[in-house]
């Protein structure tokens, strides 16, 4: 039958390009260990680095929150102020950020109450504002769902030392303190997002932040035109990390790991959050996301398996559905555990093909419009711009 040779001709060549992108991938993963040992310790070790400003925005009571801020106080560095921006005076965070603020009077902190956000992207605006009263040159933005090690602030800020770097920028892994779905989500940044991350860096290098964490200078931010060069932009840490690039700096991803905090308790949760970033992600880089397509293996994998029965080629198609399974369980490994050092993905190993199932159908249902949920407001992308349509209840950042 015809339109079965075609699903099975469909099927070769998913393959085959999910086995290049493994390929590179796994190239990826040995430039960016290469690149680890070259920031975290360097041939000449740094004594002396400079003060820092911690921008965190917080909004409402987020899984762990009070042990993820807490974390940032525990940095072995000799100085840095830390900075907090919320919405409204009566945001519940806040009371979190008193209660850790109290416990570590030596450390100087402050609360930003800016009041709701003039502009379309709420977090843009609160990173904004943090930076206008920021003390110290040095600017360390990290979101308020990431806990992160003792030698973090030592570790971004040390390549911000050579003047043609503009920003320094980190993977993470994903923490899973919620369930199945929250795995989920975990095992996606883990492995899926840093792989693309990873193979991006190999073939182009970095023009691009990650948002969890971005480390600048005051004055590389004023150069393009600080945050108030794109308010409405939807991923503000990939058009940052562009601009510098843009603007002749160097962006360092750097070899200092961190963990970002999942907990999607239902599968509206995981989906809606998946959604969100899966949109972001085609209307930031239309070109290379369409291309994603043919990064997955295990839906070409089972379609191969279906197509060989149906032809009557059962072992053609078993052998492309191993080729699959085998193909995501290397790049879990390569790059949810060479890279990432996560335990929880060699403990659930075997649930990464169903992962890559998932994540076809996060990529095919990105096509099917341009409307996210962050937050507590729903929105609309237009290139890569955020734009304001509606509010509505509670929403997930």
């Amino acid at each position: 039958m015809p339109i079965l040779e075609i699903f099975l001709g469909i099927a070769l060549l998913g393959t085959v390009s999910s086995a290049v992108f493994l390929g590179l991938t796994l190239l990826g993963v040995l430039k960016f260990r290469k690149g680890a040992r070259r920031t975290l310790a360097p041939t000449s070790p740094v004594t002396v680095l400079p003060p820092v400003s911690l921008l965190k925005p917080v909004h409402g009571l987020e899984a762990q929150l009070e042990k993820n801020l807490e974390s940032f106080f525990h940095q072995e560095y000799s100085g840095f102020e830390v900075l907090f921006g919320a919405d409204e005076a009566d945001d519940p965070a806040l009371e979190v950020v008193r209660a850790v603020c109290a416990r570590y009077p030596h450390i100087p902190s402050r609360i930003v109450v800016h009041g709701k956000p003039p502009w379309p992207n709420p977090q843009t605006y609160c990173l904004h504002r943090l930076a206008e009263v920021a003390q110290y040159d040095i600017l360390v933005a990290s979101d308020s769902d990431v806990e992160v090690g003792p030698h973090y602030l030592r570790d971004v800020v040390a390549p911000l030392l050579d003047p043609k770097v503009g920003m320094v920028t980190c993977l993470y892994r994903g923490k899973n303190v919620g369930d199945f779905w929250s795995s989920m989500s975990a095992l996606y940044m883990s492995v899926e997002e840093p792989a693309g991350v990873l193979v991006a860096n190999l073939l182009e290098g970095m023009k691009f932040g990650l948002g969890p964490t971005i480390a600048l200078r005051k004055k590389a931010l004023t150069q393009v035109g600080g945050y108030a060069a794109f308010p409405d932009y939807s991923a503000n840490d990939f058009i940052l990390g562009n601009l510098l690039h843009k603007a002749g700096y160097e962006v360092v991803l750097s070899g200092h790991i961190i963990d970002h905090i999942v907990n999607q308790s239902t599968f509206r949760r995981m989906w809606q959050n998946q959604l969100r970033w899966s949109i972001t992600a085609r209307y930031c880089r239309p070109k290379g996301f369409a291309g994603m397509g043919l990064i997955f293996a295990m839906p070409y994998g089972m379609l191969g398996l279906l197509a060989g029965i149906l032809l009557g080629r059962p072992l053609l198609g078993a052998s492309l559905f191993a080729l699959a399974a085998i193909n995501r369980l290397v790049e879990a490994w390569g790059v949810g555990w060479i890279v990432n050092r996560d335990r929880e993905v060699l403990r659930k190993l075997l649930l990464y093909p169903l992962r890559d199932l998932l994540g076809f159908a996060v990529w095919c249902a990105s096509y099917m419009g341009g409307r996210i949920a962050w937050r507590d407001s729903r929105y609309e992308l237009s290139g890569e711009h955020m734009v304001l349509r509606q509010t509505r209840g509670a929403g997930n950042r």
